[in-house]
């Protein structure tokens, strides 16, 4: 049998602690005022980074704030404001249906359940978990690259993807750090423990590391 971790329960723990102290309060990076605005930046990050979200979102709520506003636009109006992205047809597509299908199935509100999002057009589950996270308040943990490669380089969390790491690390990370482990582990994989160069000298967390370990330092 294949492990989740190779580390023990006191070294994910001293992790969790670490973490928490060097980034206590952390937030998303996305600009957002509402559930609706926030699960549309959420699908639009997607292959994406946060500031060229924050870059072209501003215009677009302006004109459609709302899922009512948003399904009144044509894919190609949607298109418009989103063409310096990533995807950006199918993320203009995505938008304008998932729009509708709150207007019309869920008087224009996100729901706050897993079940309800996934259903959505360009909602897994991932976008999903943020979603559910940030804008409710609920103690999931959505996977990206970043808390992909800060798992499986630390041994905190031993996945083969994304999906099987977003499965297993809940189950390895204590209750009370659940709620802001996302963000704290996302945030410390996209300014320290970087994909090319990992700045290990100012990594909070390098005694713990399998990796840093193995470096012999």
């Amino acid at each position: 049998m294949t492990k989740k971790t190779l580390l023990s329960s006191d070294k994910r723990l001293s992790i969790l602690s670490k973490l928490a102290i060097q980034n206590p309060n952390p937030s998303t990076e996305l600009v957002y005022n509402t559930p609706f605005e926030l699960l549309c930046a959420v699908v639009l990050s997607a292959q994406a980074t946060d500031i060229s979200v924050n870059k072209v979102t501003p215009a677009l709520f302006t004109r459609a704030p709302n899922a009512l506003a948003m399904s009144q636009l044509s894919e190609e109006e949607i298109a418009s404001y989103i063409k310096s992205i990533g995807l950006w047809r199918a993320k203009a597509h995505n938008l304008k249906a998932l729009s509708t299908i709150l207007h019309n199935k869920f008087a224009g509100e996100v729901p706050d359940n897993f079940e309800d999002l996934i259903t959505l057009p360009g909602v897994g589950s991932k976008t999903a978990n943020v979603v559910l996270n940030v804008a409710f308040n609920q103690p999931t943990i959505a996977v990206d690259t970043h808390i992909f490669r800060v798992c499986n380089r630390t041994g905190f969390c031993i996945g083969k993807d994304a999906k099987t790491v977003e499965k297993l690390l809940p189950q390895l990370v204590d209750d009370r750090y659940k709620f802001k482990a996302h963000h704290q582990i996302l945030l410390h994989g996209r300014y320290i423990c970087k994909a090319q160069k990992p700045l290990c000298e100012q990594c909070v967390i390098k005694e713990e590391c399998v990796s840093y370990k193995k470096l012999g330092v």
